[in-house]
């Protein structure tokens, strides 16, 4: 049987405490969360009214798949913990297969970690008014979507729900958390990158950027926490379309933005609905990111 389409869960017994544009956060207990990845997907920071079916699966796989990985470069928020520990209704268990996990409650840090290896997005249109992103100076005559002769950090703050996140110099970042803090965060995220980039290359993959969550525990030790190096944290293009001076296809939801874009919409609240094509060969895309990072390599 195939598994159930999530849009919004309402579990029996459990306290919901944060609804985001694509997770359902419950209590589990003083000191821990039970994070449930839905299949809703946001677009301009809008959450369309239609789930893509899998997608909180294939999200909650993938990074799965990178927490296990990169445990020596920075812990992770996991706590090995089974679902069924603390979900006892059949139901709601059949619901969170494969899209939940429980976590440590941290203190997250009020930075998105933003590390690009290439040139494009809002970095791309900052690069071409100011030839840098987030102060740092690039060499001049790069194209849309080269790749840059190192990864950068480029850090952002987090936006509230409905705004855009805002990019911020390291300066800026070391002001909201310390100048030691910030220097680890920038340090662990560009190791992060490196690690996976390498191995999605052997996968056909390119990570163009990527966004990472950290937060601190109660030694204040840095930890990875949210996502990781999914298609909605992250730009994946295919290494045999990849070409400098145009934006190659993807796997993640930049497919939904571009159709998006064709339409008479504002980008405000509510968002439009999709065609079923579009909703079809969006999850078709997701799988497929899920197939080519955790199978074996091409």
């Amino acid at each position: 049987m195939d598994a159930p389409t999530v849009y919004r869960t309402s579990l029996r017994g459990l306290e919901k405490i944060h609804e985001g544009k694509v997770r359902d956060i419950y209590a589990a207990g003083p000191d821990a969360l039970l994070i449930v990845t839905t299949d809703r997907l946001s677009a301009f920071d809008v959450v369309l009214p239609d789930p893509i079916p899998g997608k909180g699966r294939v999200l909650n796989r993938i990074s799965e798949f990178w927490f296990e990985r990169t445990r020596h470069i920075v812990p992770n928020h996991l706590t090995g913990r089974s679902i069924e520990s603390l979900v006892s209704d059949p139901s709601d268990r059949a619901l969170l297969a494969e899209r939940a996990v429980i976590v440590r409650r941290l203190k997250a840090l009020p930075i998105e970690a933003v590390v690009r290896g290439y040139l494009i997005g809002s970095g791309w249109k900052d690069y071409q008014k100011t030839g840098s992103i987030c102060g740092i100076a690039l060499p001049g005559g790069l194209e849309l979507a080269s790749r840059l002769p190192a990864p950068i950090f480029t850090p952002a703050t987090k936006a509230a729900a409905g705004e855009h996140d805002e990019n911020i110099s390291f300066a800026e970042t070391e002001r909201l958390i310390g100048a030691p803090l910030a220097a680890k965060v920038r340090a662990s995220a560009i190791a992060l990158y490196e690690f996976a980039a390498a191995h999605a290359r052997t996968r056909g993959i390119l990570i163009a950027d990527t966004k990472f969550e950290f937060g601190l525990d109660e030694h204040g030790t840095l930890t990875l926490i949210d996502e990781a190096l999914t298609p909605d944290s992250s730009r994946f293009w295919p290494a045999e379309a990849y070409r400098a001076g145009s934006s190659p296809p993807s796997f993640d939801k930049q497919f939904v933005r571009d159709y998006l874009e064709t339409l008479d919409w504002n980008k405000r609240a509510p968002g439009p609905g999709l065609p079923p094509e579009i909703i079809a060969r969006t999850s078709e895309k997701y799988h497929e990111a899920l197939r080519r990072i955790t199978g074996p390599a091409t």
